[in-house]
């Protein structure tokens, strides 16, 4: 944490804090002996800190005007609840070692910058620096948090405390303080930004396209702020949200940025989802019904036609979603174009060709004679999808998510595609999630987050059970609603199928963290009750249909690790959150 006032933030650590929770406040380290820094006693027992805040403040002062608007760097290292406790000996350790792998107080740099180290707590202690050198040089602070990880790693190995993940940026951004302070206060269920990370990940995972992504969170009841380059006014370089909510005391919406939810959310990142080499269907074994083609076809052109005003914008949208497009010119006149057929890049039809699907077969109001009339405001919209259709779309989802959990399984360790379909995977729980409105899928979803993404933010290459899990999210997403309990409860134990692989994966690559969070997704799925009148029928349908268990090591060795509306968020009341 950064703040500007040393003397307020050592006042408080040698006080009886905020419930009387601080006992016996001393220091166990700093940059000189704690002994010769420890604030002396008054006769009336009250501690006398105007020296040790002095000391703190002279390099602050020495820099002047070209140090940091917030020079007070301030760390608090904890031990897990069943760690044991540890002296102020090794307490002193820890806090050298984290100021050493900062680079803030390096082991042999008398010259660096001053700190203390308060221990009141048998479990942890805080770390306060200011941020200026002694030899008046400002010290950088850049990457800090991870080098703190690190430091955190080597204490629990030399200490044999819990062994926590690294910080390898897989972790979505937790609520601060502060937001957790306010949901707690509002009564809300969640902080915003949990809510908003979910709303964001459902958004991508069921969309085709940048446009499409954006229109499906407005849909949902989230404010969506872009930002356009300063070069070019036209072209979005990003995005923020918030929810209608969340306001400051001004009544202005607290925004979010993409990178602040999560390190793959960046608009960046999520533009690798839509690019035309990772289309659905680009691997043609994805074995998609000629029904389930024929909707992500019909999504891609009705997303393509809204809020255009004419055919030339709308065939450019088509081209930029990734379809191919072919048109149909008129016999009497060459150069008047009387009608389109499109193709999913890798859709195939039994002799190998392409499948192209006329305007007219895929919805009669996509006929282009009335997409001109849409534009020129004289025709209605028509959305509709039959419940033959429905099913067929997710007796394909089913089939998919079973052929990708195979697929996972037999990817090598370093093979980029298992990553990519273990990210896919997560797309397709959040999707699920939000279409069966189930509270164990949605905390599914949650605990597998972290097993999907790559260390560092990296995005894998595209494979084939990726792309194919990135279609049974989009076809769910454009289906709009379910069809009954076996199909239901089919790609529920398909989707555990899915996790399980993904946590074997993340276990041979001994990234335990994330087969932790996978594990537990496999937990909260096997305990999925759709909906609130078909649950039961529904586990029942799951425990028929064997739903896997515990996942296992793919290799001996292997060390084991560690009901609402789908509509949008919700107005805070006394029981409820934010809308999830």
């Amino acid at each position: 944490m950064r703040g500007s006032r040393v003397e307020g933030l050592i006042y408080y650590l040698y006080g009886p804090g905020r419930a009387n929770e601080h006992v016996e406040p001393h220091l166990v380290a700093g940059w000189r002996h704690p002994a010769e820094l420890e604030p002396d006693l008054r006769p009336d027992g009250t501690r006398d800190f105007r020296r040790l805040n002095g000391l703190l403040k002279q390099p602050v002062a020495a820099l002047g005007e070209r140090g940091y608007d917030e020079p007070v760097w301030h760390c608090v290292a904890r031990a897990a609840g069943e760690d044991r406790f540890l002296d102020d000996d090794e307490w002193a350790m820890v806090a050298h070692e984290i100021m050493h792998h900062t680079g803030l107080a390096a082991a042999d740099d008398d010259e660096a910058v001053r700190w203390v180290a308060v221990r009141h707590a048998p479990d942890h202690i805080h770390i306060v620096a200011t941020l200026a050198r002694q030899d008046g040089v400002k010290p950088k602070t850049w990457n800090d948090f991870y080098r703190v990880r690190e430091a955190c790693q080597a204490v629990e190995r030399r200490f044999g405390l819990r062994v926590t993940a690294p910080g390898d940026r897989t972790a979505a951004r937790r609520p601060t303080r502060a937001e957790t302070e306010q949901a707690r206060r509002r009564r809300w269920v969640e902080a915003p930004r949990i809510v908003l990370r979910r709303h964001v990940i459902t958004a991508a995972g069921g969309a085709a396209s940048e446009g499409e992504f954006f229109g499906r969170l407005e849909a949902a009841g989230v404010l969506v702020r872009k930002r356009f380059s300063e070069r070019d006014p036209g072209e979005v370089t990003g995005y923020a949200v918030a929810l209608p909510v969340h306001v400051t005391r001004a009544g202005e919406p607290v925004w979010y940025g993409g990178g602040k939810l999560a390190a793959d959310l960046t608009l960046p990142k999520l533009r690798a989802r839509w690019n035309p080499r990772n289309a659905v269907g680009r691997d043609s074994g994805t074995g998609v019904s000629e029904v389930s083609a024929k909707l992500l076809a019909r999504t891609a052109v009705r997303q393509a036609a809204k809020d255009v005003g004419s055919e030339e914008e709308f065939f450019a949208r088509l081209k930029d979603a990734g379809l191919l497009v072919r048109w149909r010119v008129s016999e009497r006149d060459p150069g008047e174009v009387t009608g389109y057929a499109v193709a999913l890049s890798g859709f195939r039809d039994r002799s190998g060709g392409l499948r192209w699907f006329a305007g007219g077969r895929l919805a009669d109001d996509l006929t282009l004679p009335k997409l001109r009339l849409r534009w020129a405001g004289t025709s209605p919209r028509v959305e509709e999808i039959t419940a033959a259709e429905r099913q067929a779309i997710f007796e394909d989802a089913v089939a998919i998510a079973g052929r990708a959990a195979e697929q996972i399984r037999q990817c090598a360790v370093g093979d980029p595609a298992a990553g990519d379909a273990a990210w896919a995977a997560s797309d397709v729980l959040h999707v699920a999630a939000s279409m069966l409105d189930d509270p164990a899928l949605r905390r599914a979803a949650d605990a597998f987050d972290r097993a999907a993404r790559e260390p560092y933010a990296r995005i894998p290459d595209p494979g084939a059970a990726g792309n194919s899990l990135r279609v049974v999210a989009r076809l769910m997403a454009a289906a709009g609603a379910m069809p009954g309990n076996d199909t239901v409860a089919a790609l529920v134990r398909n989707l555990g199928l899915v996790v399980v692989a993904v946590a074997e994966l993340r276990e041979f690559q001994r990234r335990m963290a994330h087969a932790a969070g996978a594990r537990a997704a496999a937990r909260h799925l096997r305990t999925a009750g759709v909906g609130t009148g078909r649950g039961a029928s529904v586990q029942a349908r799951l425990a028929g249909l064997d739903f896997p268990g515990r996942p296992a090591a793919r290799q001996a060795g292997t060390r084991q690790g560690e009901g609402r509306s789908r509509r949008g968020p919700e107005p805070p009341s006394a029981r409820r959150g934010p809308g999830r």
